[in-house]
């Protein structure tokens, strides 16, 4: 039977795991509760790839309790009620190992089956997923249970599995492979972190390579097709795309144009169009605001252009904008404004518009005096003193001047007409 390459190469010590020294490398704390044999409940996230079943597996290998695996993506209750009806029966005489996988799938209630038996030890839940446990994973779970996060693993260590994957393929196919300079760093470079995506790589390169002489040559151009575009770990409704968004706009805001460049590619590679757009026209007003007013049409029209276009000729148009933006001054004053503006109406802090700026055209006979409107036009510089706030917040102040040229020259202007220091 067939058996994917990816499950034949997986480790079966910690020793063989590629990555993740923090936690499992000489000293490292999961690998000491590994090897105390006294397993707590665990939580482990990270991208896929990364190892988090391996280490579940060898857990449960080093444990004389039995094993259940579940997927939360299509377990549910009924499949817990299982587990649970077997606990304190011959089948789990020392309880129960739970590896429970993508655990942000399970909603409260699924999760919450689980709390009775992890309190009591019955089950020793081990739990993983590709997101933000602490956003994911209900709090009663988590404070039952440590968590270990995993992390990406570098070019440099998947390379050792590379050459390995490419060893057992050699044993598999009875050929000898001859590689061109640069595969193995490649597959390893554009695996994008993910093990078992560059084993998967390695495994087509052997389908589709030429053979001849019980040779097979491994060419640096099968690799990259092999493994285009596998260096993208996106998924629009994860963790993931928003850490891409917000590194994407706290660099242009940091005015690192190089950055801001290459989170930009990063989304555009991934296709992710609209969200590039999105981001832009948002920084522009956010970031750099007042300081420039003119980025904001400038980018609007880069974003029409790019929309027009579409990839990948929009990657123009938008890096314009990018570094634009990145060496454009910043100022965030209309920004802090309107937020202070809108915290105080949600306070419920409003109150009734002044009379002179209402729009009716008649009062009462009970009412004995009308303030009226002033219009601004008819005064010197087009200014005249008047109330515009409610009386309740009389003398607020919301926006403050930023300390960029094109703000403090309309400072200069309005403190010269309305007399202030």
């Amino acid at each position: 039977m067939y058996r994917p390459l990816a499950d034949e190469i997986r480790p079966e010590t910690l020793d063989e795991i590629v990555g993740q020294r923090h936690i499992l490398g000489p000293g490292g704390l999961l690998r000491r509760i590994i090897q105390s044999g006294n397993i707590p409940n665990l939580v482990f996230y990270g991208p896929s790839g990364t190892g988090k079943t391996t280490v579940a597996n060898i857990i449960a290998a080093s444990t004389n309790r039995k094993l259940y695996k579940l997927n939360a993506t299509t377990a549910g209750i009924s499949d817990i009620r299982e587990v649970i009806d077997q606990l304190d029966t011959f089948m789990t005489p020392n309880g129960a190992l739970l590896y429970l996988d993508e655990i942000q799938y399970f909603n409260k209630k699924q999760q919450q089956s689980l709390l009775e038996f992890i309190e009591n030890g019955k089950i020793t839940l081990i739990s993983s997923t590709t997101e933000n446990p602490y956003f994911y994973v209900f709090n009663a779970i988590l404070s039952r249970s440590t968590v270990f996060e995993f992390k990406t693993v570098s070019a440099e260590d998947i390379v050792p599995a590379v050459k390995r994957a490419v060893s057992i393929m050699e044993e598999r196919t009875g050929l000898k492979s001859v590689s061109e300079p640069g595969v193995y760093e490649h597959i390893a470079a554009a695996c994008g972190g993910d093990v078992r995506k560059a084993v998967n790589a390695v495994e087509i390169l052997f389908s589709v390579s030429d053979r001849e002489n019980g040779t097979i040559l491994l060419t640096l151009s099968d690799a990259k097709q092999a493994s285009q575009k596998s260096a993208m770990r996106y998924d629009r409704e994860g963790d993931g795309h928003y850490d891409l968004l917000s590194a994407f706009q706290k660099s242009i805001r940091g005015s690192d144009p190089d950055a801001g460049l290459h989170y930009l590619a990063r989304l555009l590679e991934a296709g992710d169009l609209i969200s590039a757009c999105r981001r832009l026209l948002v920084i522009a007003s956010e970031d750099i605001g007042l300081a420039y007013p003119m980025a904001i049409p400038i980018v609007k029209a880069c974003v029409d252009s790019a929309m027009q276009l579409g990839l990948p000729e929009a990657s123009i148009p938008l890096a314009d904008a990018v570094v634009l933006l990145a060496t454009s001054p910043k100022s965030n004053s209309a920004y802090i404004g309107i937020n202070a503006a809108l915290a105080d109406v949600k306070a419920g802090k409003s109150g009734d518009i002044p009379r002179n700026l209402q729009n009716v055209h008649a009062d009462g006979a009970d009412v004995k005096s009308v303030p009226k409107y002033k219009y601004a036009h008819d005064f010197p510089n087009h200014y005249v003193v008047q109330q515009y706030l409610p009386d309740t917040l009389r003398g607020v102040r919301y926006y403050e001047y930023g300390k960029n040229k094109t703000e403090q020259a309309a400072k200069a202007y309005w403190d010269a007409i309305k007399g202030e220091k």
